[in-house]
């Protein structure tokens, strides 16, 4: 066993009992007690999570689903016989319906005008955001703007816009909240050049710090002759996006991440003006009216259609309608208020644990307050020397007492690496001789650079108790100290 593994509770330093515990937290969290439908949803809905003693605060890795979505989308698939929809037979027919009426129940949920916007079926939020970076229009003169705060998959846009010729510029992030200074923005926004193809891309919410970067860039933005991509994944399962009050021109979601099943779908909620910027770069079974061998053409298919490639995950699509349902009958307000009392309360507790030499037992990367920001907390420990800690061992001893955290940089590199103050020549030098190295050599070359930090996400069913266990845990490193 490793020293991290051989780590034995510290009591000196345990909390008050629970019950006195939730004491205080009701009276410094008192919206709290108005959330209590959500423990009588746990108890039914998602009982398994305490009858398998599991402390679940990885949400914004993926939600969890309620029993009845799985009892409703079997009864669906149990009770008719339904077909590949690319077809005018009875079950094809039959399966399209579905098809359409979830689609259309997407455009409800999110307040979206249809006669505005159209739900592009996707694999993922990745899948929605490549089809917007194989399909935009770069070309020499454009610019791809994005902040540093962003997913790889939005970061990979940057290949399509380089291989065409246009300039990738990032706008930085200020630590330690990790926000972005106005001054940046409008800086970065004064770099598009009227009447060409200018991008902008962020996230509403950050995966890596849960920063909530303003909706209100996407006017700004668009005033100044920008269209505006906005990464909602991270934001929209406690957050309600309002599409009849911003009117971002590509929004990408995973439904996974809202309601936990069906995975393996997600969407590109696109504005019809600027759908028909996009040029597609090839075609596919399912995106085209007609295609010819002879002629070599092809007519692609307005609308979704020509931008959903093959065939759409058809009989999961339907239990999208169930999970959206089944939020809206839990209350989205409901779920961000929990959250957020949670989120307050867990960063005020984490950001006081000290060891008895006044050293801080984390650092935490982002508002320290629930200000613009979601229910993710970002941190690392550190010994009682000011070592830090290896997150993924950290993860690993979580694991034996059954509390699920996430390790890592989350896809997130700019933010990691602006929290970690990773300097940008040893980055940069890591890929000097990227195209003339083995794999292992290049694992040698970014060893000691892929350091990240550990992630608690609060999501639809976190309990007071989830956020305790939590504590007690991160209580057992305080006065402890590990070799090199």
């Amino acid at each position: 066993m490793t020293a991290m593994e051989e780590l034995k509770p510290n009591t000196k330093y345990r909390m008050c009992d629970k019950a006195a515990a939730f004491d205080e937290f009701q009276r410094q969290y008192p919206a709290y007690t108005a959330t209590s439908k959500l423990d009588d949803l746990r108890a039914t809905e998602y009982a398994r999570l305490d009858r398998e003693g599991q402390v679940y605060l990885d949400y914004t890795g993926g939600s969890l689903y309620a029993e009845s979505q799985l009892r409703e989308h079997v009864s669906l698939l149990a009770s008719g016989v339904f077909g590949n929809p690319h077809s005018k037979n009875l079950t094809s027919l039959a399966m399209t319906a579905l098809v359409e009426q979830a689609r259309s129940y997407v455009l409800k949920y999110f307040n979206a005008s249809p006669d505005e916007y159209m739900v592009i079926f996707t694999p993922n939020a990745t899948g929605a955001l490549k089809l917007v970076g194989e399909s935009y229009p770069f070309r020499p003169g454009d610019t791809y703007l994005l902040t540093y705060d962003n997913h790889n998959s939005v970061n990979g846009i940057r290949e399509f816009a380089k291989a065409r010729g246009a300039r990738v510029s990032y706008i930085p992030l200020c630590p330690p909240e990790l926000r972005v200074y106005s001054h940046d923005l409008e800086k970065g926004l004064h770099l598009g050049r009227p009447g060409r193809n200018n991008l902008l891309a962020y996230p509403a919410q950050s995966n890596f710090s849960g920063v909530q970067h303003p909706l209100e860039w996407i006017e700004l933005a668009q005033k100044a002759g920008w269209d505006v991509l906005l990464d909602a994944a991270a934001f929209v399962p406690a957050n309600r996006l309002d599409l009849g009050r911003w009117h971002p021109d590509f929004v990408a979601v995973s439904f996974y991440k809202i309601f936990g099943y069906p995975t393996g779908t997600g969407c590109l909620l696109a504005r019809k003006s600027a759908v028909a910027k996009l040029k597609r770069p090839w075609y596919a079974g399912g995106t085209i009216t007609f295609s010819t061998v002879a002629g070599q053409n092809h007519y692609l298919t307005p609308g979704p259609a020509g931008f959903e490639d093959g065939t759409v995950n058809y009989l999961n699509i339907p239990a999208i309608e169930f999970g959206l349902r089944h939020i809206e009958a839990v209350g989205l307000d409901l779920i961000h208020t929990r959250v957020m009392c949670l989120t307050g309360w867990l960063i005020d507790r984490l950001t006081t644990l000290r060891h008895r030499n006044g050293r801080p037992l984390v650092q935490l990367y982002g508002p320290i307050n629930r200000y613009r920001r979601g229910g993710t907390v970002q941190v690392n420990f550190f010994d009682s020397n000011g070592k830090m800690l290896d997150c993924n061992e950290v993860e690993k001893l979580a694991n034996y007492r059954g509390i699920s955290l996430r390790a890592g940089c989350h896809c997130n590199p700019g933010a990691r690496e602006i929290a970690l103050a990773m300097p940008e020549e040893a980055l940069t030098k890591c890929f000097a001789n990227k195209d003339r190295q083995t794999y292992e050599q290049f694992l040698q070359a970014i060893q000691g650079k892929t350091t990240g930090a550990l992630r608690a996400s609060l999501g639809i069913v976190s309990n007071f108790s989830d956020v305790y266990h939590y504590l007690n845990f991160a209580e057992t490193f305080l006065d402890t100290a590990f070799p090199d």
